[in-house]
């Protein structure tokens, strides 16, 4: 890709900075399989303390996290709660049925998010014939609801009904920082209520790579045997969790992305396009296209800038770190070139 590109495709895409590609380098090392990798014990801990939980383990992928979560809250046959757009159900290949042998009950509601009643709703009574319901999986912000951020007075009910049903709870926070920033609420406030929380460090927060998922010391020892069991367990990794330090220093930066997706939302909507975000809106606008999204994501190419589809017919802008003012100018006059060859 050249290096001229303005790339909105997603927030994954960022490069490591000058500041982290050195300390990657000179970062301090041990085998973590024997725990013993001081800077992954320190990335642990401080994701742990910023989410209010006791500890952490780190993990290559976001998927993995959220699939170690799983395995390590329900035994073969279980039954996890899940929103029909979740990423752990729409994104990950169906791993929680391959890996957990779980089975999935699809809610749906507002914005990624189903309610306390829907959850009641769908909790049969212990019985031979009905699989045991063990876990509900939340996501916030929530990806394919245009990147929202949940509040806790629509979350904190659904985390309690969870429990009242002795359900555990999970939270996919890939992108929970994002919420935290654009509700002006800590990060910790937000999933008080949580039993584990996976956070994602490539994304937004600029490391190239990795993952740390939290809960009580008893999962997290838990989850170290699943993360091994699924090849997980890396040995001086230390060079990658030096990233993920420097990344959580860039959680306040994150509402210059949030800002930048504003304008660009406003600006799209001024030239006629379907732009739209979510109640409490981060760092994704998205475009409803008349017709087949593909035709203006290459178009787009063509001018320098790189989008993406999410469906047949939306287009997904998310900004990140690497996309300036001066990146959205450009891809706004992009889509202004566009719309007047349309």
């Amino acid at each position: 890709m050249a290096a001229d590109w303005v790339d909105l495709r997603s927030d994954t895409v960022t490069k490591p900075s000058p500041e982290m590609r050195r300390a990657m380098a000179e970062a301090e090392v041990g085998d973590d399989v024997y725990g013993e990798d001081p800077t992954i014990n320190r990335l642990e801990a401080e994701a742990a303390h910023l989410l209010g939980k006791e500890a952490g383990l780190f993990v290559p992928s976001g998927t993995m996290a959220n699939q170690v979560a799983i395995l390590a809250h329900t035994e073969r046959g279980d039954e996890m709660f899940i929103h029909q757009d979740s990423h752990a159900y729409y994104y990950e290949g169906g791993a929680a049925a391959l890996w957990a042998g779980a089975m999935l009950t699809l809610l749906d509601g507002a914005e990624g998010l189903f309610t306390a009643d829907a959850l009641r709703a769908r909790v049969r009574p212990a019985n031979i014939h009905h699989p045991r319901p063990r876990l509900v999986s939340l996501e916030n912000t929530h990806n394919r609801a245009g990147g929202a951020a949940l509040a806790p007075d629509r979350v904190d009910p659904v985390m309690a009904a969870a429990h009242e049903l002795e359900l555990s709870v999970h939270v996919d926070g890939a992108r929970l920082f994002n919420a935290a920033v654009a509700l002006g609420i800590p990060a910790a406030r937000l999933v008080r209520d949580a039993d584990s929380i996976s956070i994602c460090l490539s994304k937004g927060l600029g490391a190239p790579v990795g993952s740390v998922l939290v809960g009580s010391r008893t999962f997290i020892d838990r989850a170290r045997v699943y993360r091994k069991w699924l090849g997980g367990g890396m040995r001086q990794a230390g060079v990658l969790a030096a990233a993920g330090l420097l990344a959580l220093r860039n959680v306040d930066r994150l509402a210059e992305d949030h800002a930048r997706a504003e304008r660009l939302m406003a600006s799209l909507k001024g030239m006629g396009y379907q732009a739209w975000g979510p109640s409490v809106p981060t760092n994704m606008v998205m475009i409803e296209t008349s017709g087949p999204a593909q035709p203006l994501v290459d178009k787009a190419a063509d001018l320098g800038v790189r989008i993406g589809t999410m469906g047949a017919q939306r287009i997904r802008l998310v900004t990140h770190l690497d996309v300036d003012d001066a990146g959205i100018d450009r891809a706004l006059h992009a889509f202004e070139a566009m719309k007047v060859r349309d």
